[in-house]
């Protein structure tokens, strides 16, 4: 995903570079990769920053934390937003963002129905939309019944894209 902030008068735009779906291997089994080597693949690559978005999990997060507080040389000028993918019991999986350092401890259990969600994480003042709205069955919120026009439009983003994904899938997204 791609960011452009607001400039002031008289400034350059500048173009963030952010990945804003990843996983480490402290808080996902899907990823290989620990919090902390990820920095260095992410700045290889000309990336601004990341979110962290374990499932159902802070792990990665706190890992972050601890690594951030020995390292801050390293991380100067790099942005990792704390997340997590939380995989609701009617609509797949969804991206959660909480205020910085606010971990809801709620957010560990997975399964909870996609209306409580929004309340629970709007309550506390974060951001959530659906992860690969279009990617496989299981796990993605458009290919769920419930997904009405009024559950969609409480969703503060979606992501449209994601590298795991088909190319059909981040258009429809």
């Amino acid at each position: 995903s791609r960011y452009r902030p607001q400039s002031k008068a008289g400034e350059d735009d500048k173009m963030i570079l952010t990945d804003l779906h990843v996983h480490t291997k402290e808080g996902s089994p899907c990823a290989h990769a620990p919090a902390r080597q990820l920095v260095n693949l992410y700045k290889e690559k000309g990336f601004d920053g990341f979110m962290i978005a374990d499932h159902n999990s802070y792990k990665g997060c706190l890992a972050w934390d601890i690594f951030k507080r020995h390292n801050k040389e390293l991380v100067e000028g790099f942005t990792a937003i704390r997340g997590v993918e939380y995989d609701t019991k009617d609509a797949g999986h969804v991206l959660v963002i909480m205020p910085d350092h606010l971990y809801l401890p709620i957010l560990n259990i997975r399964g909870m129905k996609l209306q409580r969600l929004l309340k629970i994480v709007h309550r506390f003042g974060g951001i959530l939309g659906p992860a690969h709205p279009f990617g496989v069955k299981s796990s993605s919120a458009m290919h769920f019944r419930n997904m009405d026009h009024d559950l969609i439009e409480r969703f503060d983003f979606v992501e449209t894209f994601n590298t795991c994904e088909s190319e059909l899938s981040n258009t429809l997204a």
